[in-house]
Parts: structure tokens; sequence; C-alpha cells
């Protein structure tokens, strides 16, 4: 596999990049993850279900819904709880994200950024629409915000 070093001189640290999308039959499983996921979404001001299923080198796969407040800055998006749930467990390493909502869409901008801290992967766009789209993260995201920026 190839990495990129991510870090300082002091703090380097090997991100995977990942030049492979999983095969159909994961695919499917990951949309189907999603898709259930989106069922249970929180959003009632919006009423924009979003689920997501993320799946982590280990095999592992981590789901998250969209959730919203009446306070609208304390909600978050499916993907990022997907990635909170992984990060919880331990995993430090994606291969694949689906995100599934009403109608075909790709990940936003904020969680475009924060799936990108963990290298590159494969995203799987799909909707309740029957469209589907993929993509690699870095073909969403191609000029990522780095820590590199910080130093």
């Amino acid at each position: 596999m190839k990495y990129l070093l991510k870090g300082d001189g002091i703090c380097r640290r090997q991100i995977p990049i990942c030049k492979m999308k999983p095969n159909e039959e994961m695919i499917i499983k990951l949309t189907e993850l999603a898709r259930s996921a989106h069922e249970n979404s929180y959003s009632p001001y919006s009423r924009f279900r979003v689920g997501a299923a993320l799946l982590a080198k280990s095999g592992r796969i981590y789901i998250g819904a969209n959730f919203e407040n009446s306070s609208f800055g304390a909600g978050s998006c499916a993907e990022r709880v997907a990635l909170g749930s992984a990060l919880a467990a331990g995993e430090r390493e994606f291969e694949a994200i689906c995100v599934y909502a009403d109608r075909t869409v790709t990940p936003c901008g904020i969680c475009r950024q924060a799936l990108s801290e963990f290298g590159d992967m494969a995203v799987i766009c799909a909707g309740d629409d029957g469209g589907r789209r993929e993509y690699m993260l870095s073909e969403l995201l191609p000029a990522a915000f780095s820590d590199e920026a910080l130093h």
C-alpha cells in the first residue's frame, strides 16, 4: 500500500492512499446499511435524511445518520457521525464510505475535509431516486487543508 506522509518533522504519520474502490458486493452492503441508517435520521427541520456507512480497513463497518437540533449548529452530518463512531472504536484507516439520502448527493465540504484527515477513500453516493455515483475522496476534495498549513 502507498502512503502519504503528513505532519511536521517531529510528528509524522503515514496516511494510506487508497486507489481501489470496493467490489460490487461490498458496495451493495454499504448502500443497504447507509439506507437503513438514513431511515433513522432525526431531521424534523430540513426533512433531509442522510445515512452513511464507513468501511474501515479492518473490515468493520460503522454507520451514522444525520441529526438536527432547533439550534441549527448543534446537529451533525451522517458521515461525521459514522466517522466519530469509528474513531471511538480505535479505527484510523478507511477504505470507503457510502452516503445515502432521499436523492443522490455527495458529502458536504466539512465532511469531505473531516474524512480527508484519514487519507483517500472511495465515496459511493446513492439515494431513493435510484441514482448511484462513485468517486475517490481526492476527486471531491483535490486540495484538502492539511496539518502542514498549521506549521
